[in-house]
């Protein structure tokens, strides 16, 4: 599966250690048969050391975790937007919360992996900030509340307001913006009542990654799509 629909399920891997190795395809590979089972649209954002290794074998999209708005060239450390594209990969996220970018680095982004033909999936923390990276028109826009991330508690549950007025802030900038809310989505109540408030997606984390059966947590996060 080649192709990014919506409603979307976008997993992050993060750093977390049951996705060190060959554990990151491990997970691939489930999200993948829930995918092809339900006909859901289901992405993976696996560790930057096995970008290639993920993007190679899955047979759904595969992001980056992060991009630089660097050319190839001298940048020790750093993830071009061009090396992304090498991997094979379908996108990338850029501005997670965990990795801040300035807004102008984000537009850089934006338009050189646009350039490559490389979906951006661009995070926000307020409505105030994804209306402003809104306006370089990234694929998508995901909202995640900082101090919600990693939490119990949904962002559709603790604040249901920032995804309605995120989704009338994006549109009203560039309508062709999906947006996707995340922080604390764990359960299929909480991916429907994001669909619910007009989101076209999930962006999630440790739901899945440190379920002891994410099998099951997937079942359960598109039973309502």
């Amino acid at each position: 599966m080649t192709d990014l629909r919506t409603p979307a399920v976008i997993v992050n891997f993060k750093v977390y250690s049951q996705v060190e190795g060959e554990g990151a395809l491990r997970l691939a590979n489930t999200c993948a048969a829930v995918a092809e089972e339900s006909g859901v649209s289901i992405a993976v954002c696996p560790p930057m050391p096995e970008l290639s290794l993920v993007a190679r074998d899955a047979s759904i999209p595969v992001f980056s975790q992060n991009v630089s708005p660097r050319k190839p060239g001298s940048g020790t450390g750093y993830t071009t937007p061009s090396a992304v594209k090498a991997t094979g990969a379908f996108g990338t996220l850029i501005n997670h919360s965990e990795n801040r970018q300035p807004a102008a680095d984000v537009g850089a982004c934006v338009d050189m992996c646009h350039a490559l033909g490389v979906c951006t999936c661009v995070c926000a923390e307020s409505v105030e900030k994804a209306k402003e990276l809104a306006a370089f028109s990234p694929k998508m826009v995901a909202v995640e509340p900082p101090e919600l991330i990693g939490g119990y508690i949904s962002v559709t549950t603790a604040n249901p307001r920032i995804v309605q007025d995120t989704v009338a802030a994006v549109e009203a900038v560039d309508p062709k913006v999906a947006v996707l809310c995340g922080a604390g989505v764990k359960t299929g109540q909480d991916v429907k009542t994001a669909i619910d408030l007009g989101a076209k997606g999930v962006l999630l984390a440790s739901g899945v990654v440190k379920a002891a059966d994410p099998e099951a947590v997937l079942r359960d996060l598109i039973r309502y799509i």
